[in-house]
């Protein structure tokens, strides 16, 4: 794992650009701490700047940027191509290797093959700065599922570019002006959604994607080499034939095989372990093909509602895993809050990256790789949402709209605190399916779309934070990959929908971005082996009855997992991985929110409507409803504004 930067002007001196590329690469120095350097053509006016966190080829053999055999592309990668070695071995020996690294691999193959050819065989996760001095282009490109970021803009004719915002900010061409638009967006999915970003002129790569840049101050050509829709269509239109136990033997063997390659390192390596069915099939597979303990993390909480703490570490007892769980405080986990601005750079308000952050930190001390379980909720149909979904359409789509509208709000008028009591009182007898954290905020969101008129709808409502952005922001929304018109899955079916819609959106704009910049700020490499494209395209023709059966879902997943783990260990509602920001939003945190967003505060800054922020913030106080989702991401901008 690692960082990149650069820019791309009017031609300068070579200590120009190699001060101003050197500022940008010391913005983003915690995603390589080992090493560093700057290449630059004075001539053109580029410059490419790296940060090294060594992985595979420690030696000064593996230093970026690099160039290729020929001196025609100059690169900067970040990320690991796990299939180097038989890509290297494809080229044949008329190559003089210099080392062994994936990037001089990575750069043979583009000149033997072309760049979308070469990036079409690369199996990983990575982003990538290409400068091809011949045609004098500059190709940015981004890994398939979009596990590794890239940012660019221009700026008065100068073309800024990096792994990082913080990394285009330290250039003195930086001009940043926040887009009210990206905001709207930001408080409806409380992350910003690519290629948008919180600034009017910075765009992000879309995942799967080539942005390619003829002249620093034009908007690039963009080539599509991988599609998350054409392979979740091909997918389902030629599902897996075999029967249960056929389809569990290919899953297993083909997780051995990506595992396998991806706890290749030559540096210490471990995994997150949470003690539920994604990460306890990863350590498990990984346990059974490695000779020595795996060392496995995990951290603990005192809430009861939020500790998997005990269930992993009944999972790393029994596969036999070298341990390490570290119970943190409220204070601990507050501690990390007025970090987050810097550490994300832009507005982001999933909680869980309080502990997610807290559970690198610990693995560092004793790895520099973490491999971990993302995607798995997305692939194996895991997510609550996707079951609860489909029956709740079956019925929906039964009864007029007026007469759904009714009962939901019929269903609002109970508060959250009072359904919770209900289903808790009602646990003995509920079907496990109902069991489920913070069940009263699920009802509410739940009713207040009821009166959806698509499945398609309905998710939409699902993800949504802000019903309506623009009445606090005053800016209406761009289209997005889950609103524009053309371009959605042509397949039926609620889960399969869902599974896409979070394919392209939830995971690569929230769930990666919050590992990678939770992991890489304390120089950390984190790899999710269930994004490899094997598994994904694998995934996609899974049939329904093998994703959720018995109202539960990841049912082929879990057949795997129950080789290894036994079934007691493993069974019990989907916890999440959170922190109580309800209840301290009441508490320790409420000080320092009601500063943040405190009326005339906001009527200054000018960028919130003080009303419907001050509203809900009262109806949480009183303990009306929980609104700490919808809070939760206004302070996050609020604190990140801070910062500018």
């Amino acid at each position: 794992m690692c960082g990149l930067t650069g820019c791309w002007g009017r031609p300068a001196s070579a200590e120009t650009l190699e001060r101003d590329a050197a500022c940008m690469c010391r913005a983003i120095q915690h995603r390589g701490p080992d090493d560093g350097g700057v290449w630059t053509d004075p001539e053109l006016g580029v410059a490419l700047g790296f940060r090294r966190l060594a992985i595979i080829d420690v030696s000064p053999a593996g230093h970026q940027p690099m160039a290729s055999e020929t001196g025609r592309y100059v690169a900067t990668f970040n990320g690991e191509i796990y299939n180097f070695a038989a890509i290297r071995a494809s080229l044949g020996d008329t190559i003089h290797w210099r080392g062994h690294s994936d990037t001089e691999v990575l750069l043979a193959a583009i000149e033997r093959w072309g760049l979308t050819p070469a990036i079409e065989r690369c199996s990983g996760m990575f982003a990538i700065a290409l400068w091809d001095r011949q045609e004098r282009a500059l190709h940015l490109i981004r890994d398939r599922l979009g596990e590794k970021p890239m940012y660019y803009g221009s700026f008065d004719g100068t073309l800024l570019f990096g792994s990082e915002l913080k990394a285009l900010r330290a250039h003195p061409a930086w001009r940043g002006t926040i887009d009210r638009a990206a905001l709207s967006l930001y408080l409806r999915h409380n992350y910003v959604p690519a290629p948008y970003s919180i600034y009017e002129n910075v765009r992000k790569v879309v995942p799967g994607t080539i942005a390619t840049f003829r002249d620093p101050a034009v908007e690039p050509e963009i080539t599509t080499y991988w599609s998350a829709l054409e392979v979740a269509e091909r997918g389902v239109r030629n599902p897996l034939s075999g029967d249960d136990a056929e389809s569990v033997t290919q899953l297993e063997s083909l997780m051995r095989r990506v595992i396998g390659d991806e706890m290749v390192s030559d540096v210490p390596l471990g995994a997150f372990l949470s003690g539920g069915v994604d990460s306890s099939a990863l350590v498990a597979v990984m346990q059974a093909d490695s000779t020595q303990p795996v060392k496995t993390f995990t951290i603990g909480f005192d809430e009861a509602a939020h500790n998997e703490a005990p269930h992993a570490e009944a999972v790393a007892r029994h596969l036999g895993t070298q341990h390490t769980e570290l119970y943190v405080t409220p204070q601990d986990a507050m501690d990390v809050i007025p970090r987050l601005p810097q550490i994300y750079d832009e507005p982001f308000a999933d909680s869980s990256q309080i502990p997610t952050f807290l559970v690198a930190q610990l693995a560092r001390q004793h790895v520099t790789v973490s491999l971990s379980g993302e995607g798995g909720d997305e692939l194996f149909a895991g997510y609550n949402r996707y079951f609860w979904g489909e029956r709740l359409w079956r019925r929906l789509e039964r009864v007029p709209r007026a007469a759904r509208s009714m009962i939901g709000r019929t269903l609002l008028g109970v508060s959250p605190a009072s359904w919770d009591s209900a289903f808790e009182a009602a646990s003995p007898i509920l079907p496990k399916r109902f069991h489920t954290a913070t069940p009263g905020g699920k009802v509410h969101k739940v009713a207040a779309f009821m009166s959806a008129d698509s499945s398609d709808a309905l998710y939409r409502g699902l993800m949504t934070h802000w019903r309506d952005p623009r009445a606090i922001t005053s800016a209406a929304e761009p289209e997005t990959v889950l609103t524009r018109t053309g371009g959605q899955p042509s397949f039926d079916g609620v889960v399969n929908r869902m599974r896409y819609f979070d394919t392209v959106s939830e995971l690569p704009d929230d769930i990666l971005v919050k590992v990678d910049r939770a992991t890489m700020a304390v120089s950390l490499e984190s790899r999710a082996p269930f994004l490899h494209p094997d598994i994904v395209e694998f995934a996609w023709r899974i049939p329904p009855s093998q994703q959720v059966r018995d109202g539960q879902g990841k049912w082929l997943l879990r057949q795997v997992l129950y080789k290894y783990v036994p079934r007691e260990l493993i069974e019990r509602p989907k916890m999440g991985f959170g922190v109580p920001i309800a209840s301290w939003l009441r508490g320790p945190l409420r000080e320092w929110a009601d500063a943040l967003i405190a009326e005339d505060r906001l009527r200054r800054e000018g960028y919130l409507a003080p009303e419907l922020i001050r509203q809900a913030w009262d109806d949480h106080q009183a303990g009306v409803t929980d609104n700490s989702h919808l809070l939760w991401g206004v302070l996050m901008f609020q604190a990140w504004l801070e910062t500018q």
